[in-house]
Formats: structure tokens, C-alpha cells, sequence
């Protein structure tokens, strides 16, 4: 049964549940009339008996009545006495035991019996009649018996009946239960043919928030599925914007490379210009290749992290921005308590953070301006605070301004290749942190970065 597809299985489940309800409804069915119907003959019986009692109570023992052969007689009845000895001469017309002697001299109760009459089953009823007497009267069983081959016929057709609509509706139950299966499971195989995450799966026009359990799923499945398609147009988009970055550099790097080659033909300071041209647009390669390395890890090892203090890492990374950036003055401002304060992270990790923050502040600050670093501490948080003095960010490139490769107008003619922020971005997330870019008050950009504080490191 493992092996057949589920709708086979949920057909034949449904069929033989429903089919199993309908045959024991049946077969119940069955057992009460027939149980009613030898309740009735018995109680016939019974009546016969008593008008028997009042007619031969003081009648010798023998046959009171015996044209019970035909079916509308009645019933046959007759008195037997305790002792052998008293039985009359004529024979008895209903059978005579050692029980019926027992019920006459009242050591026995009045019981059931069955027997033929005539060729035709009989019921029979004996019972004690006094002064050492007992009494059996019987009946036939015909109508009985037809009563309950009636029934067995009518509710034999009616469990087929019922067996067949069973089928029925367990293949109906399979088909409207597992169509919304079926539309997923076609969804997923249309996908894994065509590789082409957009296609959705049909969900009812007017949901409520008590959906069956497949209705969820389809919905989780369309949802996963929009995650699939952000995440395939994402690296997409990163392949695409990745060698639009690659084709420049390289494209002058294979240049130098082919005018080095001809260097019997240059003079000393040509090559040495194209010796350094080149070995400046092989870090800016290398660099760029470090970068997307770097954005395709989603989380920080997990031996690598420190519990380590804030403000070292702070003083440390502005301290080598300032011989990074030596026309731009940096100022660094740390609160008391933010001195000691601990956070969970990897160290060069965080640093590259900064850096990238620092760097892209000083490279739109004017010379002579200062960027403002502060550092200060919450009850559960330290925040970091770059601000710079330069043009700023635009209103249309503030949602964007943390997207790989994405360059406002203003940065499209510095050096870089937009990846920077990105990468602090995404280096905040993997530490719990929240990274935020915004106008800072009268000029310039600030740049804010909340993460969560420990007490301080040992």
C-alpha cells in the first residue's frame, strides 16, 4: 500500500471507512429485526399460553389443540404430566423430554425450544401448568423466517448499495481533498523543469485566518517561493553587477599587461607607469573579489566569535583611517561607560565594519571637515554614530544606499564599487546588530549602529 500513490490510498481509506459504516449499520439493522420478530413470536407464544392455562386447567393430559400445521391455525398446545405413568393413551403431537417432565414437577423453569411440525420450523413455549402438570404450546416460525430473508435481501442490497456509494465518494473525497496537492505538486515539478521560481499556486480569492491545513500549505509554498525567486533574482543581479565591475579593471589590467609585453618598445617611465597601473587595478580586483567573497557568507563562525570591548575596536579602526585619510580630521568621542562595555562578534569582522563607515564618510567629506565618531551606551545596546559634512544623501538614494553595487550620482566619479555598505550591512545583521543611514542635521550623512552590549570582558 506504500508503494501506491496517495490518492489510490485516501480513496481506498475513505471507501473502506464508509463502506465499513454502511455493512455494520446493515448487519445492526439485520440483528433488530430479527430480534423484534421472534420477540413477537415468543410474545404470541406467551399470549397462547395463557388462554390455553384458562381453557384446560382442570383438563386431563393430552393434546388440547393440534391443527398447527397450517399457518393460519393456532397454536398447537398440550398438557404432560410429571409421571410417565399418567400420560394418556393417545400419542403426544409436540415432542415430551426429561426437561418437560422437570418444568411439570416444577423443578424447572419455562423455557424455548425449537422443532418441526409438519416439514416446517416450529417455535414452542414450555411452561408449568399446577398440580404437576406442564403445559407447551408452539407455532410455526414461517412468517419469521420470511420476515427475515425479506430483511437480509433488502438490507444486503442496501449495504452494496452502500459499499458502491462508499467508492464514490472516497474517489470524490481523493479528488477535491488532493486537488490543491495536485496543483502544488504540479507547481513544483513546472518549476524544477523550467527553472522559473515565479510560477504560484492558485489560492482561494477570499481567505479567512481559518484555512485548512492545505490552503496553509499552498500559501507557505507560494511564500517560499517568493523567497526563492528575491534570492535567484538577487544573485542575478550580483552576477550581473559583479562583472559589470570585473569588465573595467580587467579590461585595463589584460591592457597593461599586453603594453608590458612590449616593453623593449617603452621607455623607462612608460613602463614604470604601466607596472604601477597595474599593480594598482590588481589590488582594486583583488579587493572586489575579497568584497563579494565576503557577501556570500550570510553568518560569522561561530568559534570565531569574542566576547570583545567596543571602544578598542573603535579607537583601533580610527586610528588607521586617519593614515588612510590624513586631509580629513577624525573625531572620536567615547562615553564613559561605553569604555567597558562587551559585545559578542569576530573582531575583524567589526573592524571591517567600521571601516567601511569611516571610509565612505571621509571620502565625501571636504577636506578640512571633520568626521564625528561617538560612541555611547544604553541599557541593552551600544550605539555608534559616524557623521560627515559633506553633500549628503538624496532623498531617492537614501532606501538604496545599502544595495551591493548601488553608486549615488555624487559617488559615480570617486574610486570604489559600491559594496562597502553593503557589506556593513550585512555584517551588522550577522552580529544582532541594526544598521541605519539618515540626513544629519544642517549637512552631510550619519550613519547609525546599534548592537547589542554584555557586561564588560574579562
Amino acid at each position: 500500500m506504500r508503494r501506491r500513490p496517495l490518492r489510490t490510498r485516501l480513496t481506498l481509506a475513505a471507501s473502506v471507512a464508509v463502506a465499513a459504516v454502511a455493512v455494520g449499520l446493515c448487519a445492526g439493522s439485520f440483528l433488530v429485526i430479527r430480534h423484534q420478530l421472534l420477540a413477537q413470536l415468543d410474545l404470541h407464544l406467551t399470549q397462547s399460553a395463557r388462554l390455553a392455562t384458562q381453557q384446560s386447567r382442570h383438563e386431563p393430559p393430552g393434546v388440547l389443540q393440534g391443527e398447527c400445521r397450517y399457518l393460519a391455525a393456532p397454536a398447537c398446545a398440550q398438557t404432560v404430566p410429571d409421571r410417565p405413568a399418567d400420560d394418556p393413551a393417545k400419542p403426544y403431537l409436540l415432542p415430551v423430554t426429561a426437561t418437560t417432565r422437570d418444568v411439570a414437577a416444577g423443578d424447572h423453569g419455562p423455557y424455548y425450544s425449537e422443532l418441526r411440525l409438519a416439514g416446517h420450523r416450529s417455535r414452542m413455549l414450555t411452561t408449568p401448568l399446577g398440580e404437576g402438570r406442564a403445559l407447551q404450546v408452539a407455532v410455526r416460525a414461517d412468517t419469521v423466517d420470511r420476515g427475515v430473508r425479506q430483511a437480509a435481501v433488502l438490507l444486503g442490497g442496501m449495504g452494496a448499495a452502500g459499499v458502491a456509494l462508499a467508492g464514490i465518494l472516497g474517489a470524490w473525497v481523493s479528488r477535491t481533498g488532493l486537488a490543491p496537492v495536485s496543483r502544488l505538486t504540479a507547481t513544483a515539478e513546472r518549476i524544477a523543469t523550467t527553472r522559473d521560481a515565479r510560477h504560484r499556486i492558485e489560492l482561494p480569492p477570499e481567505r479567512t485566518g481559518r484555512d485548512d491545513e492545505i490552503t496553509r500549505l499552498a500559501a507557505s509554498f507560494n511564500t517560499m517561493l517568493d523567497e526563492l525567486e528575491k534570492s535567484v533574482t538577487a544573485q542575478r543581479r550580483l552576477v550581473a553587477d559583479a562583472s559589470h565591475e570585473l569588465r573595467t579593471p580587467l579590461t585595463a589590467l589584460r591592457t597593461n599587461a599586453e603594453l608590458l609585453g612590449r616593453a623593449s618598445r617603452l621607455t623607462d617611465a612608460q613602463r614604470e607607469r604601466a607596472a604601477t597601473a597595474l599593480g594598482r587595478q590588481m589590488r582594486e580586483v583583488t579587493l572586489l573579489v575579497n568584497d563579494l567573497i565576503e557577501l556570500a557568507r550570510d553568518e560569522e563562525p561561530d568559534p570565531l566569535i569574542e566576547d570583545v570591548r567596543l571602544a578598542d575596536i573603535v579607537a583601533h579602526t580610527v586610528d588607521a583611517a586617519r593614515g588612510h585619510w590624513p586631509d580629513v580630521p577624525l573625531v572620536l568621542s567615547v562615553d564613559p561607560e561605553a569604555r567597558t562595555a562587551g559585545v559578542l562578534g569576530v573582531p575583524a569582522r567589526l573592524t571591517r565594519l567600521l571601516s567601511s563607515l569611516l571610509d565612505n564618510a571621509a571620502k565625501f567629506s571636504p577636506p578640512g571637515r571633520p568626521v564625528e565618531v561617538t560612541l555611547v551606551s544604553g541599557a541593552t545596546e551600544l550605539e555608534l554614530t559616524v557623521r560627515d559634512h559633506g553633500p549628503g544623501i538624496s532623498d531617492e538614494d537614501l532606501p538604496y544606499v545599502f544595495d551591493r553595487f548601488y553608486r549615488a550620482r555624487a559617488a559615480r566619479a570617486l574610486p570604489g564599487s559600491g559594496l562597502g555598505l553593503a557589506m556593513a550591512r550585512q555584517i551588522a545583521r550577522a552580529h544582532g546588530a541594526d544598521l541605519t543611514a539618515d540626513h544629519a542635521p544642517g549637512s552631510g550623512a550619519v550613519f547609525r549602529l546599534r548592537i547589542p552590549s554584555r557586561s564588560a570582558p574579562s
